[in-house]
């Protein structure tokens, strides 16, 4: 039987030779990637939801601050889910392939967010000015600096 050699990051030369150097197939690997699809898969699927997206955010961020701690446990446990040892103690394997994707995920809600507010702050100053606009055909004065609950009130008022 062959004995497996443990993955030594001195002898990787960069990012792309250690992606290439990690047996892809490995059933581990399979589902660590059918992990981030599904992962992302719901990113997208419930970009809508905000509710949704807030747990899964801090459910995400909870799974990269405790990835030093996934990784030793997986380090101990390697041969019961791999064929190699992929889990060195600088965490370069976790860090690549587990916490980056779900911090590129987690930057694709927090932009989805913003895109969103900036949206919706769009949508509330068109109603602003539709209302002013409104006001001022009416042959009232309306100041620039009314805000929408000045203008709400404003429009009760009538």
């Amino acid at each position: 039987m062959a004995t497996i050699q443990p993955l030594v990051l001195d002898e990787l030369s960069g990012i792309w030779n250690f992606l290439v150097s990690i047996e892809w197939r490995d059933p581990c690997m399979v589902a660590l990637i059918a992990f981030h699809v599904i992962v992302t898969s719901t990113v997208l699927l419930t970009r809508n939801h905000s509710n949704f997206q807030i747990i899964l955010f801090f459910i995400l961020l909870l799974l990269v601050y405790f990835s030093e701690n996934i990784n030793e446990l997986a380090s101990n446990n390697w041969r019961l889910m791999a064929t190699h040892q992929y889990f060195d103690s600088k965490g370069m394997f976790i860090s690549m392939v587990f916490s980056i994707p779900i911090l590129l995920n987690c930057m694709g809600m927090v932009a989805s967010w913003l895109y969103q507010s900036s949206q919706l702050m769009t949508k509330l100053k068109k109603a602003q000015l539709r209302q002013q606009a409104q006001l001022s055909a009416q042959g009232k004065q309306v100041p620039s600096t009314y805000g929408s609950t000045q203008l709400q009130q404003h429009s009760k008022q009538d």
